[in-house]
């Protein structure tokens, strides 16, 4: 039985034990805006509630996973008072899906960047085409990471790497991120190495995997939760600074940005 839910911006897919859900902007490379981020919401929440699911994968339509989160829309346009409303639907998007009883698979073609990396390291499992690129670029617009990126990061490479990848915010290949071990697969094929991932799974003893993911993310979501609002606070004093707002006029303008330390 195939059941099929669609919002403009995310589309939800539902085949036996396996829900994909996918992020449904190709035009702007699967950039995060508002309403794409509270129908993420919305749909991770869902699936997390359906019993009849096991695995859940997540993947970006056209040439993309995530290019990150739509700088346009998302700091340019939006009101201030807005912004508190923007973090907490990220903090909501990262926590369900951290939280969330079933085993969750990134699928990474194109760009993993920003924002869209931090809600992929937010999963079990992240499986990435050769010729994808992964970024935690946020850097480069002067700002910090969000969704959880900090803990993720820490979590995955340790304290002094993962300030020095965040600092650096440089695009990493597949294969560097796998060496890094931010990912655990790279691909030549990624549909067919996903396949192979869930039917692996799916003859697998996964209530026991997903027992265990629950133990441990009980175990860690506070600190998850403390890192989420840090960031809210964080990112909120980087957004008055006149070095993100240098960042944000050269992406604008396509130029190297020109900081000057405040």
């Amino acid at each position: 039985m195939t059941i099929k839910f669609e919002t403009d911006t995310v589309q939800l897919h539902v085949n036996g034990r396996v829900a994909t859900i996918e992020l449904n902007r190709p035009e702007s490379l699967n950039a995060l805006n508002v309403e794409m981020l509270k129908g993420l919401a919305e749909i991770l929440k869902e699936v997390s509630q359906t019993s009849a699911v096991d695995i859940v994968v997540l993947k970006g339509k056209g040439r993309a996973f995530s290019s990150g989160g739509d700088i346009k829309t998302m700091l340019l346009e939006a009101k201030e008072e807005d912004f508190p409303i923007v973090m907490d639907c990220i903090s909501e998007v990262v926590n369900t899906l951290y939280m969330m009883p079933k085993i969750t698979i990134s699928a990474v073609t194109g760009a993993a960047a920003g924002l869209g990396l931090s809600i992929a390291l937010a999963t079990d499992y992240i499986v990435a085409d050769k010729a994808s690129k992964l970024a935690m670029n946020f850097i480069g617009i002067g700002l910090i990471p969000d969704g959880g990126g900090h803990y993720f990061l820490e979590k995955r490479l340790g304290e002094d790497r993962a300030k020095h990848l965040i600092w650096e915010g440089k695009p990493l290949s597949a294969e560097e991120a796998y060496q890094l071990g931010l990912i655990h697969d790279v691909a030549e094929g990624l549909d067919e190495a996903l396949e192979a991932k869930l039917q692996q799974l799916l003859n697998s003893p996964i209530r026991a995997m997903i027992e265990t993911k629950t133990i441990l993310a009980e175990k860690n979501s506070p600190q998850l939760l403390s890192v989420l609002e840090l960031e809210k606070e964080g990112q909120h004093k980087m957004r008055q600074t006149k070095d993100h707002q240098e960042g944000i006029q050269a992406f604008l303008e396509k130029r190297r940005p020109v900081f000057i330390g405040k």
